[in-house]
């Protein structure tokens, strides 16, 4: 396997693999988490701002997508094509926005999957996330971008069986959708002194504090109604949520890589596909799983969703023992499959953008390949050091997502102008990214 075929799988990936692999990438443990937890906190409108507002970047992307393949056909980076039009000083800088995005990313990834498993499992939080990233590392490692896409695609179809199990069960099996309909009116109809008799211990002590437990009217929604899509929290969040992640998807060059592997006929129809298969995901899980949390009255605290734990709890309810599988398993599929695109990434950005244009411009195929290797496995140990240290410091999955947008937002309109804007030039770039943090 030469290093060409290890990082951009020949090149000649077909729509549907795109597509699942489109899907598996932007599949994060805070696709299946947050997104449950903010139809928790805001009701049907959080499911939809998480669903349609992390849809339209994976759609637009497909336009640069298409340019990639019209102005750099031979690339392997984002930071090659932005080193060939802007030189050094741009290059530096988009590096560094590039490997921040993939840092944080990942850790996204292991905090959530951690917190998860050690809900379910007991096992420990920092063990976790040591263990989590060796079922990517040795894939990944021995298969480069191909063995990627064709794992994406096995992890994309089991996340889909776990989706319409718990769909199934929510709105035909257990329950109906008037059930859950009209238990979503009358929690919010609920008062706080009822909202205490329903949280109490079975010696008749409440354990309600408002605020904590999702019972009684959400604060900024019209009639405070979960059915509604006029809520202020739902809103603000949407906002926060469109413009974090162009972040993730313009500075992950992990997106420029599919792109890059991606047949020219199939590029755009690709990431098309994909970001309309993905709405699906958090929307159907968010309406089944989190609006039964609150529906069913589960004594799930803020804090608690504030972790991601909404899906798991909710499906050991319904499950018992069984949802708890279920969700580690789907939470371990999404993971594996992000966290391997993010491995590769970063052993593009630094076989190509490090190794052989700073420190051996001779380097040839075998050495490149090395490198690719030994960077996949050394950044899957770190990132494993790195969550351990965001966890001692009490910073959860919900802090990380927010913080995302503030960190790396700032790189997407240069890097968006790299392709679409012909005078954009190099002190515009790299002023507009350091100056938008």
């Amino acid at each position: 396997q030469t290093s060409e075929q290890f990082n951009t799988a020949g090149r000649s990936v077909k729509t549907g693999l795109t597509a699942s692999v489109i899907v598996a990438q932007w599949t994060w443990a805070a696709t299946l988490l947050t997104s449950s937890n903010k139809a928790w906190a805001y009701g049907i409108s959080g499911a939809y701002w998480y669903a349609a507002g992390a849809s339209i970047q994976v759609l637009l992307f497909g336009v640069l997508a298409i340019e990639i393949k019209r102005k750099a056909p031979t690339a392997h980076t984002v930071c090659e094509m932005v080193r060939a039009r802007w030189g050094v000083t741009a290059h530096v800088t988009f590096l560094v926005f590039c490997l921040l995005a993939n840092i944080v990313v990942t850790s996204m990834l292991l905090l959530g999957g951690a917190a998860t498993i050690n809900a379910l499992t007991g096992m420990n939080i920092n063990l976790a996330s040591f263990l989590i990233p060796w079922g990517v590392i040795l894939y990944t490692a021995a298969g480069g971008l191909k063995a990627t896409f064709l794992a994406s695609y096995i992890h994309t179809a089991i996340i889909f069986i776990v989706l319409v199990i718990s769909v199934y069960t929510v709105y035909v099996k257990n329950f109906s959708t008037d059930f859950i309909y009209e238990n979503l009116q009358r929690v919010s109809s609920y008062s706080e002194a009822q909202c205490s008799s329903l949280f109490a211990s079975g010696n008749g002590v409440s354990f309600y504090e408002e605020g904590t437990y999702s019972c009684g009217p959400v604060a900024d929604n019209r009639d405070g109604s979960y059915l509604t899509m006029l809520s202020g929290g739902g809103l603000q969040f949407g906002i926060i949520n469109i413009v974090g992640n162009f972040g993730t998807v313009f500075v992950d060059q992990s997106y420029w890589q599919s792109a890059i592997a991606a047949k020219p006929a199939s590029t755009h129809k690709g990431y098309l596909l994909g970001g309309l298969v993905w709405f699906t995901i958090p929307f159907a899980l968010a309406t089944s799983l989190g609006l039964a949390g609150v529906a069913l009255q589960l004594p799930i605290t803020s804090g608690e969703a504030g972790a991601g734990l909404v899906p798991p709890a909710v499906a050991t309810h319904l499950f018992g023992e069984g949802g708890a599988v279920m969700m580690a398993i789907m939470l371990f599929m999404a993971i594996t499959s992000t966290g391997s695109a993010e491995g590769i990434a970063v052993s593009s950005l630094v076989a190509y953008d490090i190794y052989k244009t700073y420190i051996n411009p001779e380097a040839d195929g075998p050495k490149i390949l090395l490198v690719s290797k030994v960077v996949i496995v050394v950044f899957g140990l770190c990132m494993g050091v790195l969550s351990v240290a965001l966890h001692y410091m009490g910073l959860n999955l919900g802090w990380v997502y927010m913080f995302m947008g503030t960190a790396i937002g700032s790189a997407v309109v240069p890097l968006w102008n790299l392709l679409m804007w012909k005078d954009a030039n190099a002190i515009g770039a790299v002023v507009g990214a350091w100056g938008g943090m």
